[in-house]
């Protein structure tokens, strides 16, 4: 699609929004296939050709839309989300604000509840799991977000980072009855109990 429509910023957009995201696909599980979140991912296990494809991607899209002197599309903010998570070399690294901006951004570009709940997180990460959590908060009687285990998953880790131990344990396995996943599920009652 990026050849046949080279002079198309979303094209680009999308290819290295492709490629960034399955750069991680080694690391998204363990040796038993249970998930393992982003933040505790093995980084050296990222494919860094697809790293470095998809950010060529992500800087074509960039000086497409500077030449044609529009913002980036939906699918290039999402790629540069996802390739600050790939120049940060440790989780610690990762550039939370400059995440929080791509979000509020994409936001703008591509309303929903979801990329309201990723904004969310990465508030939380960038600003404090308060912050966050005001913004989570707003989402929690959405209907789109109803049967959706992510949201008080994320909930759980933003009540957990403020301290509020029981509050989290109830959100993580709320979460967990929410997911058909047995190795999910796993995950969200490991966190509950831990």
């Amino acid at each position: 699609l990026a050849e046949l429509a080279h002079e198309e910023p979303e094209a680009h957009g999308l290819a290295g929004l492709m490629e960034l995201q399955a750069s991680r696909s080694a690391a998204r599980v363990d040796a038993q296939g249970r998930p393992v979140l982003l933040m505790a991912q093995d980084r050296g296990r990222w494919d860094r050709l697809l790293i470095r494809r998809g950010l060529a991607a992500l800087e074509r899209a960039g000086q497409l839309c500077q030449a044609q002197a529009r913002p980036l599309g939906a699918y290039g903010l999402q790629a540069a989300i996802a390739a600050c998570h790939a120049r940060a070399t440790t989780a610690e690294a990762t550039d939370w604000a400059s995440i929080a901006a791509l979000y509020d951004a994409l936001a703008q570009a591509l309303p929903s509840p979801v990329v309201e709940l990723n904004r969310a997180v990465a508030v939380s990460m960038a600003f404090g799991p308060q912050a966050g959590l005001e913004i989570l908060e707003k989402l929690l009687d959405h209907p789109a977000l109803k049967g959706y285990p992510w949201l008080p998953s994320a909930r759980g880790d933003m009540l957990a980072r403020l301290g509020r131990h029981d509050e989290a344990r109830a959100a993580f396995v709320h979460a967990a009855s929410l997911t058909q996943n047995a190795r999910e599920k796993a995950l969200l009652l490991a966190r509950a109990h831990g």
